[in-house]
């Protein structure tokens, strides 16, 4: 502070720039005016307002404050029945915008949350307007219908955020051309329709900006050798930004968010399994960041942003309120590493070994040793309880040092292994490196890490390779 400070200039005055600069001239507007009525109508909270102020001053913003500036704006939002959709309308709503609530659910899943009704409900309750609308994005008729009835409803469209999207993180061989055609429908096709239809509606509104939740052009390889179709899926999304931005540049802005970290949703539960929301951040990082960005102004375009890094632009410094678990570990989200050791080093720190660097290998299967040791310990908390919770067959293809195919029995009597090839169709293959299995085995590595880094492979039912997490847990007491 002593920096700031000068001999004509008082605490007072060093006080007030600093307000300004942490919550703009309009919030800091707002606060003085708020301050003044308080002192007025109520003298003793007049006192705790200002210990408020002192600790937003000093310490930065907590979370990103609503300025009111989305008032009376209209958002279309795919996907927002739930997760980080729904959280960006309900950040939207209570500035008092109407919001477009687009997506498929219009009935209770059995295993997400939410519909495009209970959402809207909650933006509301949230002192928005809401207009639930049934939209498959990758139906052209639903999406005009929906557009339609926004502008019926609403009289014009100011804002659209692309959020829906589809995600399997499978190889070439491994990826079905239905889930192919799911991905690239909604997060490439989809994106790009529902663009072309509000785009004439945008083009009417003083404040127009396209907002899609997609990473930044990283071309990496390793973001693209274990899930081509996701990565091409996902980066078409991104390259309309690229596009849209310099073709109606002055006119629309068009921007891209992605988080820095793992966002716990739905779908990140599904992905992970058990523990991996602690490991996450909530939906709330992603609502502020993408707040921060639709109330800026149309010249701020073409821009591939981070949560974290416009939140700290904003003045909010603390991030770990916005973790599950504050202080825990976090998962490093895809596509952002600035140079491969970099991210190597980050996923390390969490437990996994990164794809990206080369493991040691060996052709020849070496006898007993690690590999072995580990499936002694498997055998020892193998049970009849465990077998019938969990009715599947493992094989697993290790490479590196201890090379060699082995199998976990899960499904007949007490449960077996072995060297080898299983006497059945394995219901699940792993393949990765042998010295991380034994990592993961013993607790040093996590399965989520491991699947989401690309060193570990799945090929079959993936409820049934998340079952082993429950074993893997027996093991890692021992």
């Amino acid at each position: 502070m002593s920096n700031d400070l000068t001999a004509r200039e008082d605490l007072w005055q060093w006080t007030g720039r600093r307000a300004r600069s942490l919550l703009g001239s309009s919030g800091f507007l707002h606060w003085v005016k708020g301050g003044r009525q308080l002192k007025c109508l109520f003298p003793p909270l007049f006192h705790l307002f200002c210990l408020i102020v002192a600790a937003v001053v000093f310490f930065g913003v907590v979370m990103l404050p609503n300025s009111g500036k989305l008032a009376g704006r209209t958002l279309f939002i795919t996907g927002a029945s739930r997760g980080i959709g729904k959280s960006i309308a309900l950040k939207a709503a209570r500035d008092g915008a109407n919001v477009v609530i687009a997506a498929k659910t219009a009935q209770a899943h059995p295993k997400l949350p939410g519909t495009i009704y209970t959402a809207a409900q909650e933006v509301e309750d949230a002192g928005g307007k809401a207009l639930p609308c049934v939209v498959d994005i990758r139906d052209e008729k639903q999406v005009e219908d929906a557009v339609q009835k926004a502008i019926a409803t609403f009289g014009g469209i100011d804002i659209l955020v692309n959020n829906a999207s589809a995600i399997n993180l499978t190889g070439t061989l491994e990826t079905p051309m239905k889930k192919v055609d799911l991905m690239l429908g909604i997060n490439l096709r989809g994106t790009y329709m529902t663009s072309k239809m509000v785009i004439p509606h945008l083009l009417k509104s003083s404040s127009a900006h396209i907002l899609n939740l997609s990473p930044p052009l990283n071309l990496n390889p390793i973001w693209f050798k274990n899930h081509t179709a996701y990565t091409m899926a996902k980066y078409g999304m991104s390259m309309c930004v690229l596009g849209m931005a310099e073709e109606f540049r002055g006119q629309i802005a068009v921007n891209a968010l992605w988080p820095r970290t793992a966002i716990q949703t739905a779908a990140m539960d599904m992905l992970g399994g058990a523990g991996v929301a602690k490991q996450c951040r909530t939906v709330d990082i992603m609502a502020d960041a993408a707040y921060a960005i639709l109330t800026r102004p149309k010249t701020f375009t073409g821009h591939f942003v981070v949560d974290e890094d416009i939140l700290r632009e904003e003045g909010v410094q603390d991030m770990d309120q916005y973790a599950v678990q504050p202080g825990h570990p976090l998962l490093p989200d895809f596509f952002l590493d600035d140079a491969p050791e970099v991210l190597a080093q980050q996923m390390e720190q969490h437990g996994a070994t990164p794809a990206f660097k080369s493991p040691s290998s060996s052709a020849t299967p070496s006898p007993g040793g690690p590999i072995e040791s580990t499936f002694e310990v498997i055998r020892g908390v193998l049970t009849e309880d465990l077998v019938n919770s969990t009715k599947a067959l493992y094989q697993f293809d290790l490479s590196g040092e201890h090379a060699g195919v082995w199998f976990l029995d899960l499904k007949s009597g007490a449960g077996s292994t072995g060297r080898g090839q299983p006497h059945a169709k394995p219901d699940v293959v792993m393949t990765m490196d042998s010295a991380d299995f034994s990592k993961m085995f013993t607790g040093k590595l996590k399965p989520t890490m491991a699947f989401m880094s690309g060193k570990l492979r799945i090929k079959g039912d993936m409820a049934l390779a998340l079952k082993l997490e429950k074993m893997m847990g027996r093991m890692s007491k021992l």
